[in-house]
This record gives structure tokens, sequence and C-alpha cells, in this order.
């Protein structure tokens, strides 16, 4: 196995119903995941960090809690999903006014993924992100998108 790229397949979940501070447990529980894949100290490993707490805030904020944070290191992809109760999908703001807290959580998502998207799934659905493992290795802070 090389440095920086996690057998195909790791996969790592924590459990977050009812847990109070699931953003920040998230972000340590991925900074811990980086760190092991050797994925860490990049900007591009602080970029995933404001992911999860993007996705994890929104989870919070608009779908009643975040049920779940799996992170999956494997071959050329990490993979962040998150799990909640809510089968009401995310949309973008489509304008959100500079300076004005609120409304920019998807947007940050795009910019700091390779591709996101959302899934409906049995109880709710899975919201994820995916950025390539060669951005993770190199800190290469553009996307593909």
């Amino acid at each position: 196995m090389s440095v920086g790229l996690p057998a195909a397949g790791q996969r790592r979940r924590l459990a977050l119903s009812g847990v109070r501070g699931a953003v920040a447990k998230g972000r340590d529980f991925t900074r811990q995941a980086l760190r092991d894949w050797g994925w860490d100290g990049t900007e591009t490993a602080e970029d995933t960090l404001l992911l999860v707490s993007e996705l994890l805030t929104n989870a919070s904020l608009h779908a009643g809690g975040c049920r779940e944070l799996v992170i999956t290191g494997g071959g050329k992809m990490l993979r962040i999903e998150v799990c909640d109760g809510s089968t009401a999908l995310p949309h973008r703001n489509p304008a959100p006014r500079r300076g004005v807290p609120g409304g920019h959580g998807l947007h940050i998502v795009e910019r700091l993924s390779d591709r996101w998207g959302a899934d409906i799934v049995p109880g709710g659905k899975v919201v994820w992100a995916e950025i390539e493992a060669a951005r993770l290795v190199s800190g290469d802070t553009t996307t593909r998108q």
C-alpha cells in the first residue's frame, strides 16, 4: 500500500444520532481518518474538514439532525456521506447575499468537492461529497468541476 492511498474501500462510520456537538465530533473523526491514511497536513485536508462541517451543519439545521457520518477512502477517491432522517433533497440558494450569514453551505460544498449529490435511502437521505485522492496527496485545492 502506498502512502496516501488507503486500501480500496476502507470505511469508517460515526454514529451521531442524539450526539451533542456533532459537527466538532465529525471534524475530529475525519481529521483522524485523514491522518491515519496519510492525507493530512495539506490545504486540501483542511478543505475536507470544512466540507464535513458544512454537510453536518446542513443536516443539523435543515434535516432534523445527523444520524451518521461515513468516510470512505480508497484508490482514487475520498467519499464523505452524511445520513439524516429527512427525504427532502438539499437545494442551493441561488443567490446568497455577500456578508450575510446563511445560505452559503451548498455553494461551499460545491466549490470544495470534486463531486457532490444526495440520494434518498430508506428512512431518509445521504448527502455525499467526493474529493480525488490525488488532491489530498498533493494539497492541490483546485477542483475539476
